[in-house]
């Protein structure tokens, strides 16, 4: 996304002739960012997942592999998944639930802390995860999302990662996160609002109206966020991963 940002300031895209392979990692993929970055370098932008509990890499998409999806590839030898419901059921391909990974590649525990290593290992040796996936019948592995970022929203479950996806499509915008935020309304009970922090492209000034139009012919009612905060800067990692937790409404 930053070199993006740098490539539109400068009005020219980057040229990197030796350049061989790029990849991303520590965050969702973006479809829009990901057909920019690989027209601007010519090159597929490989895609994979992991934890550091994880060794850390669990799958990944092919090298010099061209896909047309935010699929986080196939699983490296020797590692096992499956995908379970609230109940710790395996579910059936194509369904969404937490993702459980197995296989030498994960961790024996956290050090000296055996109360959180029981919490997230199996007797069975399964590792939870925390991230909700499917699995599509032919085998890529797909990121929907974190268990605890699951926005609830008027009785149905929104997945952050599909509605930053769409705003960050927008042509103004170079980042979008997006958080729930419990009512104040007593009588909504857990019902959480969709709040859409966006930092525009350089130069940009989105209008908030524009930007409800957007939303509107792309997203179902209940997935459209109730506001819209721009920020020049969201708080990153140095990955560029967004520190949701760190995300705050100015005047609350």
């Amino acid at each position: 996304a930053q070199l993006l940002s740098l490539a539109a300031a400068r009005g020219a895209p980057l040229m990197a002739p030796k350049l061989r392979y790029i990849s991303v990692g520590g965050a969702a993929l973006d479809m829009t960012l990901k057909r920019s970055v690989e027209a601007m370098f010519d090159l597929p932008l490989l895609n994979g997942y992991g934890l550091t509990e994880t060794s850390p890499t669990v799958c990944t998409t092919g090298n010099g592999e061209w896909r047309d999806d935010d699929a986080v590839g196939t699983l490296l030898p020797d590692v096992e998944i499956q995908i379970v419901d609230k109940d710790e059921q395996p579910l059936a391909s194509g369904e969404i639930g937490e993702l459980w990974v197995r296989g030498p590649l994960v961790m024996k525990g956290y050090y000296r802390d055996p109360e959180g290593s029981a919490r997230v290992l199996t007797p069975e040796g399964w590792f939870r995860t925390g991230d909700l996936a499917r699995r599509a019948a032919d085998g890529p592995l797909y990121i929907v999302g974190r268990l605890k970022e699951v926005i609830n929203h008027s009785g149905f479950t929104v997945y952050p990662t599909e509605i930053e996806s769409v705003l960050a499509a927008h042509p103004d915008i170079a980042v979008a996160a997006v958080v729930g935020r419990k009512s104040r309304d007593a009588e909504k009970g857990d019902n959480e609002e969709i709040l859409a922090f966006l930092m525009p492209r350089p130069g940009q000034t989105p209008d908030p109206a524009d930007l409800q139009v957007w939303a509107r012919e792309r997203l179902a009612p209940y997935k459209r966020p109730s506001r819209y905060i721009l920020r020049q800067t969201l708080p990153m990692t140095a990955a560029g991963k967004v520190l949701r937790h760190k995300l705050g409404v100015d005047g609350d």
